[in-house]
């Protein structure tokens, strides 16, 4: 894949990059391709569903628990039946995308710089 054109840093400035836990996670009877998520934020943001296209490589009880890198001031977006307010921050590798998972013990809701 080509690079993306260069953007100034206030256009970057514009995206809030959060931590956020997954607190449950489903696999909608309506999708055979998107996992859904309810992701806390911690008290600033609260809980946000997050749909992610990417059933075919893992499971809803693969995240639950854990920590990972999104997107938490992306417009709504509608997918299948339902809508998701924000996105999961991966790799998009050849076999398959890899979310950035976070080892250490962060606050839900931390900032991304």
């Amino acid at each position: 894949m080509q690079m993306k054109p260069t953007i100034e840093y206030p256009d970057f400035e514009k995206i809030d990059l959060r931590i956020g836990q997954v607190v449950a996670a489903t696999s909608p009877e309506w999708s055979n391709k998107l996992l859904e998520f309810r992701v806390d934020f911690g008290p600033e943001i609260g809980l946000k569903t997050i749909l992610s296209g990417i059933k075919a490589w893992y499971q809803p009880e693969d995240f639950i628990g854990n920590y990972y890198v999104f997107v938490v001031n992306l417009a709504e977006r509608k997918m299948g039946e339902g809508v998701s307010q924000g996105m999961m921050i991966m790799s998009d590798e050849a076999e398959k995308p890899v979310p950035f998972a976070i080892s250490q013990k962060v606050s839900a809701g931390s900032i991304v710089r």
